[in-house]
């Protein structure tokens, strides 16, 4: 019905909407004079009448035309997901289960379905007896295979009959028995009537020279509405007016029929109603625009219906009073594609098409319905129908409140987990220990087993907690003006130093210490133009010139930093670097801040000295620090020089203060033995404590304890929940498990992926100790990481790491009922690249970042727990899912997505770094994307890369400075430290574009 289908259309109607339908269009545009819509405009006014929005499908190429069953537990729908057939065919959704079966036969094309009120028999239009059924989709699957793409139609196909399905025994019945297209059908409520259109009379002998010339142009010209016995019988014609009658609906009592009615030349479409005789037939909108698909309330007061009023491809959701004696009240309001609705049986919610989000991919959403909103604002406030609850309203609550899963279980945990008593859960300190024993203890209430050490729940990883001044620091200038430097008035190590001992040597003075290339406008810039740096100190102002624009000073704002500054001087052979502020930096603290953290040394004796020291230094050499600072803030290139009569000699100690944190593990196993392979749900239990590393926090909050119930308080509590509800379902003999399961709460997640990490690391040492080539013998890993902020949408990234992730999670949604947003990215700043990195497939749900992110703010009263708890609900359900599966995922290795933010990185090297500690300065990988450069290349998983492009790497930070510098497609150097040797090998860059 056209209210039943997006695809049987008029040829002018079919261009329009031909978006939804994943055909190319340009993006929607508003009507001259009419404004863009904010997202706030949009969503308030969606508000007004409905509320959580979700999407219901996912899977297949597309989905639409979803109408639900007498008792509102069915949902029957047309979809484009089977792999040897293009076309639409029917399926049936359970909406209590996500069970989803196909109704129709597979062959040919099918549309317009519906269910008996009886639900033993389904009804639609389908095209499988035609002898060329099984070629026309051969041609279809080739021609979409060469990449071309056709102009939309709807060739209103002649084999098309309309069927009834036995659905307890399977047997067809054709209905209509008629040459000419017959679809867009359903049954009455009673289930003694079916109402549908057809183009018959035109192939009757009947039609004049002209109208021959009109059938040849448009098929659906000559389109009627029919009636007929559910039998077949008893075949009876409403309408009889030229142009295209189609997509009829019974009212909720079925005295009525609504359909719509396209004007001769197809232009336009009214909505129309009218008795089962065809009499009072009545004309409900007045648009003068394309106004279809529209639907009965089942309160009979108002229909909704779609029309493009607001811009030619922007098809939006309107209400109309059953008299019609109202303006239209709008509905939705997002661009694009929002057609074919239907009500649910007790009125309270709506399914309908969409093609909005990111993707443009018309599917299936579902909302609440705000029935006395809507009577409200037609006019009609005083007739509002006091409608009961269904019981199947009443039963899906009662299960639901019939599990584990709880909000305030959930909040319970929160509470503890982001309690003062936790102190933020740093990885490593007493708070972090009193996590995750609490997380322990509550795997063991649920009778899960320990998985860690030593038949215990925890394993242990070593981390670096930070870096701390020893008490060997000195600094001192020799020569005629000799000095001895006082710590922390004079001087500082910078927080990345070398330690040692520096002996005397000589100093250079070599600007901003900068080099940066040619680009556009501006010239290269080179602070070491023919200065001598070899073993000498190298001393240079921090930041950038002050007399460079803005643009170019965001242009190379990297080039800033203090790391890139040394690694400069490291690579041209310098003894160390002494960093100054300046006499006309805004910054006034000369010194750099000495913040403890896990960052990896540079081979190079790194200090900052103050103003008054550098002064100093410049003297004694005969020059004026304040003149040369000037000199160079006018942004113009400029020569170093030396700083003769200068020596500097230094001791540096740096302590780099060695942690033990831990995971805690538990089983929950399938059977007495351990399967081949197993399952991993997992999140992380560590926080930024009193802002140790990562804190957000303004200096009025520094030292203040974060709690972190989002992050990750509430994947814990999440976590907990889940377990505890399989765990149970065990007992009870009620969950089938083809795989062992284990819970796993990871720590030193914050400071780089460190448990994880780990755990991935020692497992595949101990596969890999039996093959060499063997995999991770995971089905898949899923992650919780910050799952209480739900707000419009819960985020699963990852639905590009395997095969089959769209329909498990379509499935596990149905009875939930979040809206979703899926996202193929896999590359992820969470736990979930510890496996990912090894060829191991994800899915991680994340409600979104907020302001509270590592700040004291993020605390347990600003979670929605309800909400979190249907988050378990439904990772719960894909858990159920996988454990039932004979076979692992299949794994997908892909590209990190072109719009991360990687600034000036344009050369792909397809590596992943691992966060783990390591003795050997340089990059270590835990592997590398499967198909791309480094794997083309020879580098693996283990490798530490330390050259590239004939530049040293010590860590990170060198490693993406180099990167920057590549050029796809050209072959370059690459050094690898491997199983104690070093290797030399070449790889050719790819482009990310």
């Amino acid at each position: 019905m056209l209210g039943h289908s997006m695809k049987i259309l008029c040829p002018f109607l079919i261009f329009f909407i031909a978006g939804a339908l994943g055909v190319a269009l340009p993006p929607p545009t508003n009507q001259p004079g009419q404004k863009e819509l904010t997202e706030k405009e949009v969503r308030d006014g969606e508000r007004k009448l409905l509320s959580r929005i979700r999407k219901l499908t996912f899977a297949g190429k597309r989905s639409g035309e979803g109408y639900f069953s007498a008792d509102g537990k069915m949902l029957i729908y047309q979809s484009e997901r089977l792999a040897d057939n293009p076309f639409y065919q029917i399926f049936q959704l359970d909406l209590e289960t996500g069970d989803n079966k196909l109704v129709s036969t597979g062959t040919g094309k099918t549309t317009c379905s519906w269910l008996h009120p009886d639900g033993r028999k389904a009804l639609f239009a389908s095209s499988h007896e035609d002898p060329e059924a099984k070629s026309k989709q051969e041609a279809e699957l080739e021609f979409r295979e060469s990449g071309k793409v056709r102009k939309y139609s709807w060739d209103y196909d002649e084999e098309y009959e309309i069927y009834e399905k036995n659905l307890e025994t399977g047997k067809l019945r054709n209905l209509t028995k008629a040459k000419g297209y017959d679809a867009e059908g359903c049954y009455s409520p009673d289930g003694k009537l079916i109402v549908f259109s057809s183009n018959r009379q035109a192939y009757e002998g009947k039609l004049s020279e002209e109208k021959k010339k009109i059938f040849a142009r448009d098929k659906s010209y000559f389109s009627d509405i029919y009636l007929m016995n559910a039998d077949g019988s008893n075949l009876r014609r409403l309408t009889d007016v030229p142009g295209y009658d189609g997509g009829p609906f019974f009212s909720g009592d079925g005295s009525k029929v609504c359909w719509r009615r396209f004007s001769e030349n197809g232009h336009q479409a009214e909505i129309f109603t009218m008795n089962l005789d065809g009499s009072s037939q009545r004309q409900l909108t007045a648009l003068g625009k394309m106004s279809w698909a529209p639907f009965f309330h089942p309160s009979g007061e108002y229909l909704i219906f779609s029309t493009n009023v607001h811009g030619f491809q922007n098809f939006e959701l309107y209400l109309v009073d059953a008299a019609g004696s109202k303006e239209p009240v709008r509905v939705t309001y997002t661009d694009g594609f929002d057609g074919l609705p239907c009500f649910h049986p007790d009125g309270k919610s709506l399914a309908w098409t969409s093609n909005r989000g990111t993707t443009r991919q018309s599917q299936i959403h579902l909302a609440s319905w705000n029935h006395e909103t809507a009577l409200r604002l037609l006019g009609e406030a005083e007739e509002i129908s006091q409608n009961k609850e269904s019981d199947e309203t009443n039963t899906l609550e009662a299960k639901e409140l019939s599990v584990s899963i709880e909000a305030d279980d959930a909040r319970h945990h929160v509470e503890y987990l982001a309690s003062k008593e936790l102190e933020g859960r740093f990885t490593g300190t007493k708070g972090a220990r009193k996590a995750s024993r609490y997380v322990a203890d509550q795997f063991s209430s649920y009778g899960l087993e320990p998985a860690g050490e030593k038949e215990d729940w925890f394993q242990s990883f070593p981390y670096t907690k930070g870096v701390k001044l020893g008490k060997q620091n000195s600094l001192a200038a020799l020569g005629e003006e000799s000095a001895s430097y006082e710590m922390d008035k004079d001087w500082r190590p910078i927080i990345f130093s070398e330690s040692g001992k520096t002996p005397a040597r000589g100093m250079v003075f070599a600007g901003y210490g900068l080099q940066t290339p040619k680009s556009g406008e501006w010239p290269e810039y080179d602070s070491y133009v023919h200065l001598d740096v070899k073993e000498k100190w190298v001393m240079v102002l921090r930041y950038l010139p002050n007399g460079w624009e803005k643009k170019r000073r965001d242009k190379f704002w990297s080039h800033a930093a203090l790391r890139k500054k040394a690694a400069v001087a490291r690579d041209k052979g310098a003894a160390g670097i002494v960093f100054v502020t300046g006499p006309n930096a805004k910054d006034r603290k000369e010194l750099v801040r000495f913040v403890s953290d896990s960052s990896a040394g540079i081979s190079l004796a790194s200090i900052s000295v103050a103003d008054k020291v550098a002064d100093g230094l410049f003297t004694a050499a005969g020059k004026d620090l304040k003149e040369t600072h000037d000199a160079l803030d006018k942004g113009d290139p400029a020569m170093g020089f030396p700083l003769k009569e200068v020596s500097l000699e230094a001791e540096i100690e740096l302590i780099r203060e060695k942690g033990i944190g831990r995971n805690t593990l538990g089983w929950l196993r399938a059977g007495k033995e351990p399967t081949k392979f197993f399952l991993v749900l997992g999140a992380h239990v560590d926080h930024v404590g009193k802002g140790q590393r990562g804190s957000r926090a303004k200096k009025k909050d520094e030292g203040k304890i974060h709690p972190g119930a989002d992050d990750n308080a509430s994947g814990i509590s999440i976590l907990l929940e889940i377990a505890q509800l399989l765990a149970d379902l065990k007992k009870r003999g009620l969950l089938k498990m083809n795989f062992d399961l284990l819970f796993a709460a990871w720590s030193g997640e914050e400071i780089g992926l460190i448990g994880s990490g780990h755990y991935a690391r020692e497992l595949e040492k101990a596969v890999k100790g039996h093959d060499a080539n063997a995999s991770l013998p995971l089905v898949a890993y899923l992650n919780l990481d910050m799952v209480g902020r739900y707000k419009e949408k819960l985020t699963l990234h990852g639905t590009g790491s395997g095969e089959g992730w769209l329909p498990i999670i379509e499935k596990a949604n149905v009875p939930v009922g979040l809206n979703l947003n899926p996202q193929k990215d896999s590359h992820l700043p969470t736990d979930t690249t510890s496996f990912y990195s090894r060829g191991v497939p994800i899915l991680s749900a994340f409600t979104g970042l907020h302001h509270d992110y590592h700040l004291p703010t993020d605390t347990a009263d600003k979670l929605n727990y309800e909400a979190a708890a249907d988050c378990g609900r439904l990772l719960a359900r894909i858990t159920i899912q996988l454990l039932k599966r004979d076979d692992p995922i299949t794994y997908k290795s892909t590209p990190a997505p072109k719009n991360r933010s990687r600034g000036r990185l344009s050369a792909y090297l397809g590596t992943i770094p691992d966060y783990a500690e390591s003795d050997v300065k340089g990059v270590l990988l835990s592997g590398v994307a499967k198909g791309g450069p480094a794997d083309k290349a020879g580098v693996r998983g283990g490798d530490v890369i330390i050259g590239l492009s004939d530049k040293k790497i010590e860590n990170v930070y060198d490693y993406t400075d180099v990167i920057s510098e590549l050029r796809p497609e050209k072959t370059t150097p690459i050094e690898v430290f491997r199983k104690g040797k070093k290797l030399k090998l070449t790889i050719v860059p790819a482009t990310r574009e």
